[in-house]
């Protein structure tokens, strides 16, 4: 089941679509677990060629809830996108976290995020200061988040937003303030912080974010004391997973990981 949802995050409201299995709801008991995505930069809950739709769907035809939402100014959501700072979006993902807490059917003590990109280094910094979030699934994971984003806009622009307050980038008014947060965002410091397991997975054709992330991540988490971390890397996959090929390993191997750990919290129990 599908439905379409209003979540509100400070003074504006984020567009979001809930997926939930057929088995849940009044007639059985047990809340399932529920899976964030959180989208990368200037992007939104579809994806590019619908990744998030198609993989929302997998998920939960394998007895997830997903939630997939837009950020403000991207997508349906209102808002401007380039005109706060990275604490923005970490805002408005313990928003949507909080909000998803307490739908029916829902297990609380059960979420995760899937970042993507960007999103995967805000899922990480949202994580590592948040207890509520058990595991995390980063998808071609933003590692450095400035030096990314300001090659990925360029050099011209950068400098644009420095010099004048902002820049169009695309039909976003990216601030200064925007990438002044990027350079104080370090989710390969802060990845240690977080106590949960971690699965990363990352296209080795992957030419916007260079699969030297996902192994800057796996060194930083595999130096924790306390949660497992997993690698793989998708053979032939770009940035967006956009072949049939690669999609299938990436949301195969999700699949999998995710099922292990369900596993392994119902022996805990």
């Amino acid at each position: 089941m599908e439905r379409n949802l209003q979540i509100p995050s400070g003074n504006s409201t984020l567009a979001a679509t809930l997926h939930t299995p057929e088995q849940t709801g009044s007639l059985h008991n047990e809340a399932c677990p529920l899976l964030i995505i959180c989208h990368g930069f200037i992007g939104s809950r579809i994806g590019v060629d619908r990744l998030f739709v198609k993989a929302a769907r997998d998920l939960t035809e394998s007895g997830f809830a997903v939630l997939r939402f837009d950020y403000g100014g991207c997508g349906e959501s209102a808002g401007e996108y380039g005109e706060g700072g990275l604490d923005v979006l970490l805002s408005q993902t313990r928003d949507v976290i909080d909000y998803a807490s307490g739908l029916t059917g829902i297990d609380p003590a059960r979420i995760s995020l899937i970042g993507h990109s960007l999103g995967g280094a805000v899922s990480m910094l949202t994580a590592s200061a948040d207890a509520r979030i058990q595991s995390l699934v980063l998808w071609a994971a933003v590692a450095r988040p400035y030096d990314d984003i300001v090659r990925i806009v360029g050099e011209e622009e950068y400098q644009e937003a420095l010099l004048t307050g902002k820049t169009d980038h695309r039909g976003y008014l990216l601030s200064d303030r925007f990438f002044r947060s990027l350079n104080s965002a370090l989710p390969l410091r802060q990845a240690k912080q977080f106590e949960g397991d971690v699965l990363l997975l990352h296209g080795n054709r992957d030419d916007v974010i260079s699969v030297d992330s996902m192994f800057h991540y796996e060194r930083e988490l595999r130096l924790r004391r306390r949660g497992r971390c997993e690698a793989e890397v998708i053979v032939g996959g770009d940035h967006t997973f956009s072949t049939a090929a690669s999609y299938q390993r990436l949301i195969g191997s999700t699949i999998h990981w995710l099922k292990g750990q369900s596993a392994r919290e119902d022996v805990a129990v």
